[in-house]
């Protein structure tokens, strides 16, 4: 006879702990879907697709027995093209941010709630470029897959806008700033061409090689006259040498010595004849 009471133990245990499981699993989901809930949105409201959705579902006005016109199709297509180009820039923003956020959550810089968020950005951004293509769609059949090709134009075009009127309000800020450059640039060439300018030549001392004196270098002109009144000199040194040599040995008496000076001289003007 089989023992069911040990048998059923086993399976009671079994149960309990299955069932334990699933409520847990329940209620961590159940918390972690409303904490997803209650985080704040990645991107701010959707204000395109709000107005497109209002004038879509915006009734015609009744005016007594007649109604009045409803929202032109242009122009529900215009506001559906402004909603394409929104999604763009949002779909432009989500995969440059992604790359990064991957590398802090990788790194543990971030938390997961902060990841939480931009997985739910992401879903929401495929869900509504799958409702952008519907609507397009509706209006044309085959717009669908070129519409967001006209959105990014339109996108690229308000991005290079935004671009040039930066550039032009900074315009008057850096022609400031430029002429201020060029005008201190001017003024430190011109002090660089003042200190370059050639100053005036001065006559450079020299040293005579018999006294160590130091004279003025002599001119050009002055060089000639100073070796002709050098050269006669060289005439009289022998007679000087002469009568210092009479001199020293105590020779003849003045008329001797007048003699032979006169005899010196005469046999010296006879040279010099000859």
């Amino acid at each position: 006879m089989v023992d069911w009471v040990s048998l059923a133990i086993p399976f009671a245990y079994l149960g309990i702990l299955v069932g334990s499981l699933a409520t847990f699993s329940y209620l961590y989901r159940q918390r972690k879907a409303n904490k997803a809930a209650s985080l704040a949105p990645w991107f701010g409201p959707h204000l395109q697709r709000n107005i497109y959705l209002t004038l879509l579902h915006l009734e015609p006005e009744s005016t007594g027995e007649k109604k009045g016109p409803a929202v032109p199709e242009t122009v529900l297509k215009a506001a559906l093209l402004r909603r394409a180009t929104e999604d763009v820039q949002r779909v432009i923003a989500v995969r440059n941010a992604k790359p990064a956020l991957t590398t802090l959550l990788q790194r543990g810089s971030v938390g997961d709630d902060l990841w939480q968020r931009f997985l739910r950005a992401e879903k929401e951004i495929e869900e509504e470029l799958r409702d952008v293509i519907q609507e397009a769609n509706a209006f044309t059949p085959g717009w669908g897959a070129t519409i967001f090709q006209s959105a990014n134009e339109i996108h690229n075009n308000q991005t290079v806008r935004k671009r040039i009127e930066e550039i032009q309000s900074q315009a008057a800020t850096e022609r400031q700033w430029w002429d201020k450059k060029r005008e201190n640039t001017q003024a430190q060439f011109m002090k660089e061409l003042e200190s370059e300018k050639p100053s005036t030549p001065k006559a450079k001392p020299t040293e005579s090689p018999a006294s160590g004196s130091v004279t003025a270098n002599p001119s050009a002109p002055e060089a000639p006259a100073a070796a002709a009144a050098a050269a006669p000199q060289t005439g009289n040194t022998a007679g000087s040498e002469e009568d210092a040599v009479l001199v020293e040995s105590g020779g003849p008496t003045i008329g001797a010595d007048s003699a032979a000076g006169g005899g010196a001289k005469a046999g010296k003007k006879k040279k010099g004849k000859k």
